[in-house]
């Protein structure tokens, strides 16, 4: 077996871009499982029926970098961390429950 030479990839050098990012553009298609008609965003879909994603590299424009997201936290601070589980509802607390006892009131029936 003969070993191939791969180069190291380091990232690319990268100007900061202050240019805002173009609007995504609708983009509408069938699902090639199923051919449910799909919409998505620069030709990037996932099918809500059965579950088929394309790849992202088939998309008609490259996806953002994440220092081109307009919602990335400010360096130095961190995101919250998730929860493994998900936060219980509010809802009704369960309290003292009412005493069943004689009804009282008029009979009705002969």
């Amino acid at each position: 077996m003969t070993r191939r030479h791969h180069p190291s990839h380091l990232p690319e050098e990268r100007p900061e871009s202050t240019a805002p990012l173009p609007a995504p553009e609708l983009t509408e298609a069938e699902c090639r499982r199923c051919g449910t008609y799909i919409a998505g965003l620069d030709g990037r879909y996932a099918c809500g029926v059965c579950g088929w994603v394309n790849d992202h590299s088939e998309g008609h424009r490259r996806l953002p970098r994440a220092d081109e997201d307009p919602d990335r936290p400010p360096k130095g601070r961190r995101r919250p961390k998730q929860l493994p589980w998900p936060l219980p509802e509010p809802g009704p607390q369960p309290g003292p429950q009412p005493e069943a006892g004689p009804r009282t009131g008029p009979r009705t029936g002969s």
